[in-house]
């Protein structure tokens, strides 16, 4: 089994600290391992004693042991048939499969390397911290990663209560600092090149008491000296613009988790919900002929797919 394998095992118990060590050696794998334990601490923002701890909880005896296994692992890969092909065949087919199949292609290799680049337990550790939080959980996000936030934002209403998508930052948007303390939890988005009000407002959170959950990329916003809990995504892909499509699997992965935690109250909560919907004919599965505020000349169902058109034809 390799050290990557080793640190995305599903039963492996970390604890926040230790969990930083692996974030940081999961974002720059293998580099980072490869230097000291002072060096790999110091990059983890933890104790060396800490890295000592770990690496003998994956069944090493000590650091030394670790970074052999580690060396290993980079000698076989630098020796490696399948890996020189695989380079070769992606470099050969980037034009042959034209701009929008190579371009998807990136994004889905970029997508690999988000799941290899997370521990499993980060996404249950965030889906505590959300479902359990006392008071509110606000959303906020930059130019681009504020309409995840958004997203993310539209599962977690479904699921629980006060629930608060701060949208684009504004004077009056600092405001509700004051309104915000450890009951509350904040979820940011901040990808390079990073937001300073972003920034800044989750510092401030933080100093309240605020427990914050950070999207964010390998590079790391600043804001992760601040976050309760990191989930890091790969973006780079081959274009210009980083990509954010990781990073909605990312919140999808932790609606599924929030969703394995659902309880009594949530079912009931999402069950009233739906009547709501049903009772405003939200959407054409739940619109019915005749029901409620519903007009009558209305169809419950619509025969054919595609786009609404109101101005039908007449029939021949």
């Amino acid at each position: 089994m390799s050290i990557r394998d080793m640190l995305l095992r599903s039963d492996l118990s970390l604890t926040p600290s230790e969990e930083k060590i692996v974030q940081a050696l999961l974002t720059d794998y293998p580099t980072a391992g490869l230097g000291t334990a002072t060096a790999l601490a110091k990059r983890a923002g933890v104790s060396d004693p800490t890295v000592v701890r770990l690496v003998m909880k994956l069944g090493f005896e000590g650091y030394p042991g670790f970074q052999a296994k580690l060396l290993a692992e980079v000698e076989a890969r630098l020796h490696s048939p399948l890996l020189m092909m695989e380079a070769k065949r992606l470099e050969s087919g980037s034009t042959a499969d034209g701009i929008a199949t190579s371009y998807l292609r990136s994004v889905v290799a970029c997508l690999d390397r988000t799941i290899t680049g997370t521990p499993a337990m980060s996404y249950e550790r965030a889906a505590r911290l959300v479902s359990e939080a006392k008071g509110s959980v606000f959303l906020l996000g930059g130019r681009f990663s504020r309409h995840i936030a958004g997203m993310l934002g539209g599962y977690i209403t479904q699921l629980r209560s006060d629930v608060h998508d701060i949208g684009v930052l504004s004077a009056q948007s600092f405001d509700q600092l004051i309104d915000m303390d450890k009951r509350d939890v904040l979820v940011v988005f901040d990808y390079r090149r990073y937001q300073r009000d972003v920034v800044a407002f989750a510092e401030q959170a933080a100093a309240r008491g605020v427990k914050i959950l950070l999207f964010t990329d390998p590079w790391l916003s600043p804001i992760s000296d601040y976050a309760e809990v990191t989930l890091s995504s790969s973006i780079d892909v081959a274009s210009p613009y980083d990509t954010l499509a990781p990073a909605v699997g990312q919140i999808e992965a932790l609606a599924a988790h929030l969703i394995a935690r659902m309880d009594d109250d949530t079912r009931a909560r999402i069950e009233a919900l739906e009547g709501v919907r049903e009772r405003n004919g939200v959407t054409f599965d739940n619109t019915r002929s005749g029901a409620g505020d519903t007009p009558s000349n209305e169809t419950s169902v619509r025969t054919q797919p595609g786009p609404k058109n109101t101005r039908q034809e007449p029939k021949p």
